[in-house]
């Protein structure tokens, strides 16, 4: 349910209602707007309770909420969720540029990159370092020396960095290293890693599964966000269909319904989706014309030399093409031409 305070409430008042949910054994989730504060309620099964919340000092009307996901649901929060992450807003009016190669591979690729990619218009540097991977001989990344060099990327340039999260194992030093915790589509249903990921004060990059539906999506996302952490971003990456032209087939159908049912922000990794470089730009364009709050994407120095998922990887001047197509990215940096990696 969800319980609305009137807009001239205090923070007594509001603290007041969150304590009789919780002597009730239920779990309170406070939403700031703009004009009141809601509560969202959660643990409850149907409408019992409503007329004795309603009742309470500075509450205005009590909702039930319909649907099976609660704190993802704009039925719980009207307002878009705005994700902040430094000096990056994710869901604002600007789409955002995450960019990087899939795996980090070395200091000089991993650093020599990211430097290229701030000159020419990138807002965050994304990289992975340990690595889910179908073969069990496939390169699995650099694990903790991996986050170390994506720490200095950071330092030298002042993008804030994305990284997977794979194991509940692992969590604590991604988590300490990186700004975006990534949920790659494989673990969407983890749900012991989807719990542990809603106990961090970071944000968390949530992928769509290969075959997940909608409702799928924003239960799992309702699982982070149930155990505190309101800052999650969906990632559209693809749905496995019957097409065998592209890796997966990017659901862009998907974008528009998730902007009128859930008030989180949404980027797209055409990458993933592709499979193949020739495409990804124009599958860019498709994401952010059908009202994506940003782009995902994998760019490598020198893709055919890559370890992991080359085939995909944008190369610098194809990035820099990608930037100037969009016109969206206004660089932070004037851009660095000829930067050597």
């Amino acid at each position: 349910m969800l319980i609305l305070m009137r807009t001239t409430a205090t923070d007594e008042e509001v603290d007041q209602v969150c304590r009789a949910v919780e002597a009730s054994g239920l779990k309170p989730h406070p939403i700031p707007g703009r004009l009141r504060t809601a509560i969202g309620v959660t643990g409850n099964t149907g409408s019992e309770g409503q007329e004795q919340f309603a009742q309470l000092r500075g509450v205005t009307e009590v909702i039930r909420v319909t649907k099976p996901y609660k704190l993802t649901g704009r039925e719980m929060k009207p307002e878009d969720t705005v994700v902040r992450v430094g000096p990056v807003e994710i869901g604002n009016s600007r789409p955002v540029m995450i960019a990087g190669p899939c795996s980090v591979e070395s200091r000089q690729q991993t650093v020599g990159t990211a430097q290229a990619l701030r000159g020419l218009g990138a807002d965050m540097l994304r990289g992975g370092c340990f690595k889910p991977r179908t073969s069990p001989y496939s390169f699995q990344g650099l694990g903790r020396q991996g986050l170390e060099i994506l720490v200095e990327a950071r330092d030298q340039t002042g993008l804030p960095v994305v990284s997977e999260a794979l194991t509940t194992e692992t969590f604590d030093l991604v988590e300490e290293a990186v700004d975006v915790i990534q949920i790659g589509a494989r673990n969407m249903q983890n749900f012991s890693l989807l719990k542990r990921a809603g106990m961090s004060d970071k944000p968390v990059l949530l992928k769509r599964s290969m075959s997940a539906t909608l409702e799928e999506l924003l239960l799992a996302a309702e699982y982070v966000m149930s155990e505190g952490n309101p800052n999650v971003i969906l990632c559209e990456r693809g749905i496995r269909t019957f097409s065998e032209h592209c890796r997966f087939t990017l659901d862009i159908g998907i974008i528009p319904v998730l902007k009128q049912v859930t008030h989180l922000p949404i980027i797209v990794d055409p990458s993933h989706a592709a499979g193949r470089r020739d495409i990804v730009i124009p599958l860019s364009r498709a994401a952010i014309a059908a009202g994506a709050d940003g782009l995902i994407v994998e760019v490598h120095p020198d893709p055919n030399q890559a370890r992991s998922d080359g085939p995909q990887a944008l190369t610098l001047d194809q990035f820099e093409q990608l930037v100037d197509e969009l016109g969206m990215i206004i660089p932070a940096v004037p851009r660095c031409e000829g930067v050597q990696v």
